[in-house]
């Protein structure tokens, strides 16, 4: 259990090391992401986001198992 809390936390740490640069990357506005605005209401379902978020956190998380 401590390995992968351990694992957390480096990942945790890189990404606010790292977070000028990522929050560059078009996250949060890819073909797939749907924003519906109207008066008074804003509809925001990142989907293409959450499955590059999924599929590279499985990677990581795979290549941390090996």
């Amino acid at each position: 259990m401590s390995r992968p809390l351990i694992a957390l936390g480096v990942i945790l740490v890189l990404a606010g090391l790292l977070w000028p640069v990522l929050s560059r990357l078009p996250l949060g506005r890819l073909p797939g992401d749907i924003v519906i605005q109207r008066p008074n209401f804003t509809f925001y379902a990142p989907i293409a986001t959450c499955i590059v978020i999924s599929a590279v956190l499985s990677l990581i998380f795979w290549l941390i198992r090996r």
